[in-house]
C-alpha cells in the first residue's frame, strides 16, 4: 500500500486574485458569484469558492478562505478579503493594504518602501483578472484594490515579515499561485529576500543559524538588528550560494553539533533526510576508532573532548569559504550545544 500523494494548495496571491475577480464581477453585474475561476501564471484555471461577499454604492468585496493543501502553512485557513472601489477615470488599478496586510518599511524587497506588501506577481494576476471582467462587460477597470487578511497581524509574527521590515501584517505572495507541500523553495526564497534587505540596508554582518538555540547564542555575542538574522535552517547552500553573488563583509554560521558536522563534511542541505553525519570520518578526524560507534556527533564530541569540536568548526569554516568562492566575506563558525552552551568557535580572522 502506497502513501497518498500530498495535496497542493493556493497562495495568498491566488486567493486575493479570486476574491478581486469575484468582487469586480459583483460590482459590474449586481450579483457576486458563489465561485470564480482565475488563470494562474502557468495557465492553470482553478475554481475558488467565495465564502462571503458584500456590496454597496461604488464598492464590492469578496472573501476566500485560503487552502494550503497539505503544506504546514501558517496562513492555511486564513480569510482573505479583496475590496474593489470605483475610482476616477484614468486611475487604473491602485493597491492598498487593509487590516492584516503589511507595509514595506525597508529597502531590498521587490516592493518599494511605503507600499503595501503585495508582491508583483499577485498584482499582475489581479490586474489580468479584473481586465478579463472589464472586457466582458465593457467597463474600464479604474479601481482601488484593498486586500485584508483576518488576524493577519498575528499570523505575521509566525513568518519572516518582522525581520524583512514588513510591518502590520502578512505579505500577499506567490509566483505560481500554487503552494507545493513541504516545498524548500519558499524557505530559500525567504532567505534570499532576507539577504536582499540586509544588503540594501548596508548590513556589515549577517548570521545564518540552523535553529533558535544557536541563534540565541550568537545574540549573546553581538548587538545586531533583527534583519541581520537570516533563518538559514537546513539550507546552508541556499544561503551561501546567494551570498556569493550578493556578498556582505562578515557572516557568522552557527549550529548544533550534528548539522555543523554535516556542513564540515561538505553537505549544504543539512536536513536529516538528505544528509547524515559520517561517524567513520569523525573517528578518522579524531584519530579515535571508537568514535565510529557513537550514536551522534554530540556523543562523538563528548568522547574526544574539545579538540574534535574545534577541528570540525574549522572544517565547517573552510567549507563556507569554499562555497563563497572568493567573495570578499569574512567567516566565523560556531558550534552550540543543546542547552545553548558553546562547544567550539572559529572567530573572524
Amino acid at each position: 500500500m502506497t502513501d497518498a500523494p500530498l495535496r497542493s494548495g493556493w497562495t495568498t496571491g491566488a486567493c486575493a486574485t479570486a476574491a478581486a475577480k469575484a468582487a469586480w464581477t459583483g460590482l459590474c453585474t449586481g450579483a457576486t458569484p458563489d465561485s470564480i475561476m482565475i488563470t494562474l501564471p502557468k495557465g492553470q484555471r482553478p475554481i475558488f469558492l467565495i465564502r462571503d461577499a458584500r456590496m454597496g454604492e461604488g464598492w464590492a468585496e469578496a472573501t476566500v478562505e485560503k487552502d494550503a493543501g497539505d503544506d504546514p502553512d501558517v496562513t492555511h485557513g486564513a480569510l482573505i478579503t479583496t475590496r474593489i472601489e470605483r475610482a476616477v477615470p484614468g486611475h487604473g488599478l491602485s493597491f492598498h493594504a487593509g487590516e492584516g496586510v503589511g507595509t514595506v518599511t525597508k529597502p531590498g524587497l521587490p516592493i518599494p518602501v511605503g507600499d503595501p506588501a503585495i508582491n508583483p506577481v499577485p498584482r499582475r494576476m489581479i490586474d489580468e483578472a479584473v481586465a478579463e471582467v472589464s472586457a466582458e462587460h465593457g467597463i474600464a477597470a479604474d479601481l482601488r484594490v484593498t486586500i485584508s487578511v483576518a488576524d493577519g497581524a498575528a499570523l505575521a509574527l509566525k513568518t519572516w515579515n518582522p525581520r524583512l521590515g514588513i510591518e502590520g501584517g502578512i505579505s500577499i505572495l506567490g509566483t505560481t499561485g500554487i503552494v507545493r507541500p513541504f516545498s524548500c523553495s519558499a524557505w530559500i526564497a525567504s532567505i534570499h529576500r532576507g539577504i536582499d534587505v540586509a544588503v540594501a540596508t548596508g548590513a556589515e554582518h549577517v548570521v545564518g543559524a540552523t535553529g533558535a538555540t544557536s541563534e540565541g547564542y550568537v545574540k549573546t555575542l553581538y548587538d545586531l538588528p533583527e534583519t541581520a538574522y537570516l533563518d538559514m535552517g537546513d539550507f546552508a547552500g541556499g544561503l551561501l550560494k546567494y551570498l556569493r553573488r550578493h556578498p556582505v563583509p562578515r557572516i557568522t554560521i552557527a549550529g548544533g553539533p550534528g548539522k555543523m558536522t554535516k556542513l564540515a563534511q561538505g553537505a549544504l542541505d543539512l536536513h536529516s533526510k538528505r544528509s547524515q553525519v559520517d561517524l567513520d570520518a569523525l573517528a578518522a578526524r579524531a584519530g579515535m576508532p571508537e568514535i565510529a560507534r557513537a550514536n551522534t556527533a554530540l556523543e562523538a564530541f563528548g568522547m574526544s573532548g574539545e579538540e574534535l569540536a574545534r577541528a570540525i568548526c574549522a572544517d565547517a569554516r573552510a567549507v563556507v569559504h569554499g562555497t563563497l568562492r572568493g567573495a570578499e566575506t569574512k567567516v566565523e563558525t560556531i558550534i552550540v550545544g543543546r542547552a545553548g552552551e558553546l562547544l567550539a568557535r572559529c572567530p573572524f580572522p
